[in-house]
């Protein structure tokens, strides 16, 4: 079972702005109101939270009987998420307007109007609908939503679940190794020997700009800076994900069905911080590998594929013609590879691509042997 989250627009005509402002400022600060009883109490019962404050959360801000319950529902979520990332007990505040929507209660959805339970009753509204047609075809099932104002936009973020078939690896019948870096975003080699290069450099030059001008705002210390500040964070992070999200997009949509995608691991990433100039660790390794790793994983099994994930060490040292591993293979300056052994020459990163692809062969052979 795969659960995606659809990220859409609602088109809110002027009139009608008010209603959800008020209903989603009304939900805002009963979440805030009661993220202050749970800090104090420590409590995370819902039931016994139900008991003590659901009265009050009713009359108090005027809240119909299901967004009480949410709530309560979403206060505890929020501190027992903080819980589980190992931070310290602390007071939650809730800041944005938003508003959590049970399904079939708070909210529906077909393929012309969304509709939402608000303090005014209930409202209708168009929404962006390119790329949701295929959650309508009966067999998505729609969870909890959260509607968000940001932006001066009204968006709604739907997890949607489908049960997909696991394929098997016998079913596979092609294999895809895939390195990631930074000057080539992505570069694949394939069991046709095919080699695809995604240009990164541009990407980079881009980030730089976002960390220059970042540098720029932070000493200039002002409360408008600070703004722009977080504007230019969530601008930046807004990019990475469609990057990531186009990459993989093509990805999956360019191999058949069958095909193995291999990666390397890059979990430890960011410590490996101490080895790299520190003018350039912020490009170096704040890209978010894992986000890619993630989205591949879930579109690969919206089509039929599937991710592998191998140890990276030396993938980039190691002649994929001779097997011979020698740091001295690669020239990270030149981005160039020329085997000590054999002298087999290449681009580094198609090397890495080319042994993890090695990597996924040696597995399918031990599965099938």
């Amino acid at each position: 079972m795969s659960t995606i989250t659809a990220k859409i627009q609602i088109y809110v005509p002027d009139e009608q702005v008010d209603s959800l402002v008020i209903t989603t400022d009304a939900y805002r600060k009963a979440c805030n109101w009661l993220s202050a009883k749970v800090f104090e109490t420590k409590e995370l019962n819902q039931a016994k939270l139900n008991s003590s404050f659901y009265t009050i959360l009713r009359e108090a801000f005027y809240l119909k009987s299901q967004m009480a319950q949410s709530v309560m529902k979403t206060v505890i979520a929020r501190y027992k998420s903080a819980k589980s990332n190992g931070h310290q007990w602390s007071l939650i505040t809730f800041k944005i307007l938003e508003y959590d929507l049970v399904w079939n209660r708070d909210y529906s959805l077909n393929k012309n109007h969304f509709s939402v339970n608000t303090l005014d009753g209930r409202l209708k509204f168009r929404f962006e609908k390119q790329g949701m047609k295929k959650y309508f075809d009966g067999t998505w099932k729609f969870g909890t939503a959260k509607l968000v104002h940001k932006f001066d936009k009204w968006f709604l973020h739907i997890p949607v679940t489908k049960t997909f078939e696991e394929i098997s690896d016998t079913s596979i019948n092609n294999v895809v190794g895939i390195d990631l870096g930074l000057n080539f975003l992505a570069t694949t080699y394939d069991s046709q020997g095919k080699t695809k290069f995604f240009k990164g450099r541009t990407i980079k030059h881009k980030r730089g700009q976002f960390k220059a001008l970042r540098k720029q705002l932070q000493q200039c210390q002002t409360s408008s800076a600070r703004k722009r500040l977080k504007k230019i964070g969530s601008r930046e992070n807004r990019y990475v994900r469609d990057v990531n999200h186009q990459v993989t997009k093509a990805l999956v949509e360019q191999y058949p069905k069958g095909t193995l995608f291999v990666l390397e691991d890059l979990s430890g990433v960011r410590n490996a911080t101490e080895k790299v100039l520190v003018r350039n660790r912020y490009i170096s390794v704040s890209w978010a590998f894992y986000q890619f790793r993630e989205m591949l994983e879930y579109k690969a099994k919206l089509h039929s594929h599937k991710v592998m994930v191998a140890d990276p060490k030396y993938t980039s040292q190691t002649c994929p013609t001779c097997g011979h591993v020698d740091k001295r293979n690669r020239n990270k300056k030149q981005h160039a590879f020329e085997c000590c052994n054999c002298h087999y020459k290449s681009n580094d990163d198609r090397i890495g691509a080319m042994n993890l692809y090695r990597k996924g062969v040696e597995a399918m052979n031990t599965v099938t042997s």
